[in-house]
């Protein structure tokens, strides 16, 4: 299971586009709104109802990645104890952390980038702490996915989907999408 965590102001389509991608490739994804409602209002004014409260989850024994879209929501995101919790428990257990936007700022305030290749929306690089940032639209380091924004959505998509199903299996559904 793939927990998105969603935030008022969240970039549209840096969750939806990932989110599709994930499920037409077969993976189980649940939305988390950060607040007890599910209603989440996106940076667009795009109102999305989540599957659930991050405040109703029991445990996430289940959770295989957890991807933190960006947009304005990502300030939310940091300063949610219960997302932290959720990002600690994926290091615990050796699981994909996924950033994208100015959200890969919130992995390199925890020093979790340091060492790592990492990318994130121009002008966020300097929290991105000893992370080697690249031009690349999205980049896999380890366990860590970051993308650039927006227009690397698909990009993030499918190297999530490529992480968690094996290197290679987006190409036929890439091929399928027309994103060739």
């Amino acid at each position: 299971m793939v927990y998105v965590m969603l935030a008022d102001g969240f970039e549209e389509i840096e969750a939806i586009e990932p989110i599709d991608i994930l499920r037409r490739g077969g993976v189980e994804v649940k939305t988390l709104s950060i607040k007890k409602e599910r209603l989440v209002t996106g940076a667009h004014q795009i109102p999305v109802t989540a599957d659930a409260s991050v405040f109703d989850l029991e445990d996430a024994r289940d959770m295989e990645a957890i991807v933190l879209p960006g947009g304005a929501g990502h300030e939310l995101l940091d300063a949610s104890n219960e997302v932290h919790g959720l990002i600690n428990f994926a290091l615990e257990n050796n699981l994909i952390i996924a950033a994208i936007c100015a959200a890969p700022s919130i992995l390199g305030k925890k020093t979790l980038l340091s060492g790592k290749d990492a990318v994130c929306f121009p002008g966020y690089e300097k929290y991105l702490y000893g992370a080697k940032i690249l031009p690349d639209k999205a980049v896999k380091d380890g366990r860590f996915i970051t993308a650039r924004g927006a227009g690397a959505a698909s990009d993030f998509g499918f190297m999530i989907l490529d992480a968690l199903k094996g290197e290679g299996s987006s190409k036929t559904l890439r091929e399928t999408m027309q994103y060739i």
